[in-house]
């Protein structure tokens, strides 16, 4: 292994900000990332897994343990059966690129995520998912490396614990698991999920005329509404220095719901959520899904709005972002403005999205 010192992370997040780290290795292999583990676990270090840095916000101070920058590659393609086609992706493949490649293979299940950020190793421990789709509906396995048994094992989907943003790997086993491949099941020759509103506009007329849009054109079609919200990465766009969505759509009660929504001059957007959704801390009752954009909007927060160099988007007020040279603690505090003014307003305390390291 070639381990570096005082390795600045800012390159490596989509933030572009945040301090050094005190060691850092990039793996290539699974025995890279074995080998890591060990060093870090022999010299009592804490240990990072860096993907694609999309999701992530780093402290000024950076982080005084081992960062491990998972860069393995490679995918291998299997049909176990006639209208399935299992694309098995190590961990360091870029996301993007893959669901390209599904959808140019003419592989159903996930168009909906065309244009998202990162690697394919971060998929499922937030269990990404947009405009109608989630990873965990065609995960068929996780290939991972125990930190604590210090083997590698295969995961299924059920043993995942998905949840909406949500899975073991970031709540009851965080920081225990090391994805190095994921296996995902897709339908070859399969419809296009056309559920979101945004996509059943623009292809209005097809769908009306009986017409089914090819994969790609869904796909390139999420691409130009995340280019519209400034959640596609585009070279010198300012509003892509961020770490795309900032804040998870908050799962309320829906007699809060009904509260917010009768006290409001404009209507409020919901969405079913069940009735028991893992880490909301409700346990009965129904819930519904409201939109984080709108509570930040009527809580008074605008697009382009700016604390210094840290700003909403100009394009999602979802979206906090760089606009020179902000610092974590600049993002933070404008953060912090607009969870206190929506908690004020509402009543409901926004969970921040990107993952926190070094604070």
């Amino acid at each position: 292994m070639n381990i570096e010192e005082n390795k600045p992370l800012a390159p490596f997040t989509t933030f572009g900000i945040g301090g050094p780290a005190r060691w850092f290795v990039e793996a290539h292999c699974e025995d890279d990332v074995a080998e890591a583990a060990a060093w870090a676990g022999a010299r009592k270090l804490p240990l990072f897994v860096l993907g694609g840095g999309s999701n992530l916000l780093i402290s000024d101070a950076g982080f005084d343990g081992l960062v491990l920058h998972i860069a393995l590659k490679g995918i291998a393609t299997h049909e176990p059966a006639a209208d399935k086609r299992l694309y098995q992706v190590a961990a360091g493949e870029d996301w993007s690129r893959f669901v390209e490649r599904t959808t140019d293979d003419n592989c159903a299940g996930l168009e909906c995520l065309a244009g998202i950020p990162g690697t394919v190793g971060g998929t499922p421990v937030q269990n990404v998912g947009a405009y109608g789709q989630e990873v965990a509906s065609v995960i068929e396995c996780v290939r991972v490396f125990d930190l604590e048994m210090r083997v590698f094992e295969e995961l299924s989907a059920s043993d995942c614990g998905f949840a909406y943003r949500r899975s073991r790997f970031n709540s009851i086993d965080r920081d225990r698991f090391i994805v190095t491949r994921v296996d995902y099941r897709l339908t070859p020759g399969g419809a296009p999920t056309v559920r979101y509103s945004d996509l059943q506009r623009a292809f209005a007329a097809d769908l009306e005329a009986g017409r089914i849009p090819t994969l790609s054109a869904v796909a390139n079609e999420v691409r130009r509404i995340r280019q519209t919200k400034g959640m596609l990465l585009v070279e010198g766009d300012p509003d892509c220095r961020s770490a795309g969505s900032f804040f998870k759509n908050p799962i309320v009660p829906e007699a809060l719901a009904d509260a917010i929504a009768a006290a409001s001059p404009l209507p409020l957007p919901r969405f079913p959520a069940g009735t028991d959704q893992a880490g909301t801390g409700q346990n009965s009752g129904a819930l519904v899904k409201l939109p984080a954009a709108w509570l930040i909007e009527q809580a008074g927060f605008h697009k382009g709005d700016a604390l210094g160099p840290a700003a909403v988007s100009t394009r999602h007020t979802l979206a906090l972002t760089n606009r020179g040279n902000a610092t974590a603690a600049e993002i933070l505090a404008l953060a912090g403005q607009i969870r206190s003014s929506v908690q004020t307003r509402f009543g409901i305390e926004l969970e921040m999205e990107p993952v926190m390291l070094g604070f």
